[in-house]
């Protein structure tokens, strides 16, 4: 088993934690990390199918509530394993182990979605998030052994994290009611302030390219996810109904604007955007908006098929909204935090402007023509306007980072 530090493992074949090089040449994604991601698939799977279901059924607030809470789950999850591993991955066989049960904690995390959305009962989901952190527990100790001047750091995370768990265990006790969700976003603000205070003084290394490469993993889960339950609930509904042309015309958008989302999301050279704490805590928080987005896109396209069946209980507008607005968020997300600063004037006044035209779609009589179109114009835009830099450079800083 190689020992990613160049260290000798000791004789209980445990490679020393320590601080992984963030200029590290040819750092990629290990086949471990990408193992781990494949739980995440099922989780925002389950995620998107229960949003589609309760939208459907009428009640659009308490899903979107429901679904906001739960893709927490799931992105804090992902994105605290992840930045940790892009600091003090060892890949032996405790590493992999601590892993592997996290990924249990995933499996049960998912299997209490639907609780969560059916009868509000939160006790499955919490439990699986907390057997999750509490490996985050055991990854940040061990790391402190030989984590140098960063030990403050891993103390302050495993010190943090643990406090939270006890807490998230104790909040089951309360009763539902406008304290419990008081509460709720209480302990979430709670989470997230974590590696605000850990990284104030010393920070954990980052390797930009790595990193992105992760967030990109992620991106194509979500995006794939949005491709197959679109997929599904379009050809399921050929034979239901006879006029097809509207389900033809949604089919193209489905593939259009996954693709042209694809491209888009990877058009512009994120590592850049990994630098200082502020800049760094910005794109990996923003991310939640565009992970979440992007698998709230799959459920809307299953809602605007069931209007479109009449087998939904949401006004035929609001269901088109379903579609749109999440592409919107998707596609503005994307701006702000990787295109903005790396675009000339004119991406940055087309993505913004497209995106929000998208928002218009519900309210002509032509469903998913005009996102169609302006996805499409997106994307013209880029292919025209390469990221500022010349493609040789951005070559070099991947050889060199």
């Amino acid at each position: 088993m190689p020992t990613p530090t160049g260290t000798a493992p000791s004789r209980f074949r445990l490679t020393p934690m320590r601080p992984r090089d963030p200029g590290e040449s040819g750092r990629a994604a290990s086949t471990l990390e990408l193992f781990f991601d494949l739980v995440f698939v099922i989780a925002v799977s389950i995620a998107s199918t229960n949003l589609h279901d309760t939208v459907t059924a009428g009640h659009l607030g308490e899903g979107l509530g429901h679904y906001f809470i739960v893709f927490f789950g799931i992105w804090w999850a992902w994105m605290n394993f992840t930045w940790f591993a892009t600091s003090f991955d060892t890949d032996d066989w405790l590493y992999r182990v601590l892993t592997i049960v996290q990924m249990g904690g995933v499996l049960v995390l998912a299997a209490g979605i639907g609780p969560v959305f059916e009868h509000g009962d939160e006790h499955i989901l919490v439990y699986g998030y907390v057997l999750m952190r509490i490996v985050m527990i055991a990854q940040w100790l061990r790391a402190s052994r030989h984590a140098g001047s960063a030990k403050r750091t891993t103390i302050i995370y495993a010190c943090g994290i643990g406090g939270v768990q006890l807490l998230w265990l104790l909040w089951l006790l309360v009763p539902s009611g406008a304290l419990s969700i008081g509460l709720m976003v209480l302990l979430v603000l709670a989470e997230v302030s974590i590696p605000v205070l850990a990284e104030l003084r010393d920070q954990t290394p980052w390797h930009p390219h790595h990193i992105t490469e992760r967030y990109g993993c992620f991106t194509i889960i979500v995006l794939g996810e949005s491709l197959l339950a679109s997929a599904d609930a379009i050809f399921e509904a050929f034979s239901e109904i006879e006029d097809i042309i509207p389900l033809v015309s949604l089919g193209v958008l489905c593939l259009i604007v996954t693709a042209a989302m694809w491209w888009i999301y990877f058009w512009p050279p994120h590592h850049r955007a990994i630098g200082g704490v502020r800049g760094t805590l910005k794109y990996g928080y923003g991310h939640y908006f565009i992970f979440g987005a992007a698998g709230a896109f799959s459920a809307g396209v299953g809602v605007e098929v069931d209007s479109q069946l009449g087998h939904s209980a949401l006004d035929p507008v609001l269901a088109t909204f379903t579609v749109s607005v999440p592409i919107a968020i998707f596609v503005l997300g994307v701006w702000l935090l990787a295109i903005r600063p790396n675009a000339d004037g004119l991406v940055n006044t087309v993505i913004p402007l497209c995106a929000v035209l998208v928002l218009l779609d519900p309210i002509i009589p032509i469903p998913t023509f005009l996102t169609t179109v302006f996805m499409i114009i997106i994307v013209i835009t880029l292919v025209l306007r390469a990221p500022t830099g010349s493609r040789e450079d951005t070559v070099t800083e991947v050889a060199e980072g």
